[in-house]
């Protein structure tokens, strides 16, 4: 398999989530409030909204937030009605993206989006013409402090995980679209507390993007994508080599 959300390390190297929080908390509410909807208020019988009150307290969200979000979901709250949706597209130079988005207005997130895209060379793609491209997978990452590798990996294989990675200062399991929240709840009877723990979208291949004009363009429409209030990911199949990449975000 062929490595992770590259969009996901290119916004660490531009600074970009410390400058989102609040970003940052409203797709983790968002997140939330459909878990406790579609599984209920109680996060020890819906896995989904464990693993989602697990990512927010990893960001620090207080829990006055997380507490208004389940009731949102569980209708002791009144909020509007959130849609989740999965878009295809193409980016320049023939990048795939997949783009998963939360919306209580699903035409006005449709003709947002069409509008970035086409605005920057892209366009958005019918269904299942990018989604082949990229694996559905639960990823989980563990402070590489926490746990040691051959100890890490006898326990998740044993609970259903398929691999485990290292980057950076993480473990990183995959698993199963299935197998997530199982391998999370192994996790917690072995007292090992996850950083983060989600459903994401890993590529197949991924396209070395060396084109200053093509990189700029492609990180331009991937900004403005995850920028739209919307929008909860964008996962990409394209890398962009790290001393272009600094040249393009100094």
């Amino acid at each position: 398999m062929a490595g992770h959300n590259k969009w996901s390390k290119i916004k660490r190297v531009k600074g970009v989530l410390d400058a989102r929080r609040g970003k940052i908390f409203s797709r983790l509410s968002k997140e939330i409030t459909v878990a406790a909807k579609l599984g209920g208020g109680d996060p020890e019988a819906n896995a989904r909204l464990r693993s989602a009150i697990l990512a927010a307290r990893a960001e620090n969200m207080p829990s006055e937030n997380i507490e208004r979000a389940i009731k949102k979901g569980t209708g002791e709250l009144q909020s509007e009605a959130i849609e989740e949706i999965l878009y295809e597209a193409y980016a320049p130079g023939g990048i795939a993206l997949m783009i998963e988005a939360a919306t209580d207005n699903r035409n006005r997130t449709t003709a947002d989006l069409r509008s970035i895209l086409t605005k920057n060379g892209g366009s958005l793609a019918s269904s299942g013409s990018v989604s082949y491209m990229f694996h559905r997978k639960g990823r989980i990452a563990i402070p590489i402090n926490a746990i040691a590798q051959d100890a890490l990996l006898e326990l998740i294989l044993d609970a259903g995980a398929e691999e485990l990675l290292e980057e950076d200062s993480y473990h990183i399991v995959l698993t199963p679209p299935s197998a997530l929240y199982q391998v999370i709840d192994a996790l917690k009877h072995a007292a090992i507390e996850p950083e983060s723990a989600k459903l994401t979208f890993i590529p197949e291949n991924i396209i070395p993007i060396t084109d200053s004009a093509t990189a700029s363009q492609i990180l331009k429409i991937c900004d403005q994508i995850d920028d739209h209030d919307d929008i909860q990911a964008v996962h990409a199949n394209f890398e962009i080599a790290d001393d272009l990449l600094n040249s393009l975000t100094a």
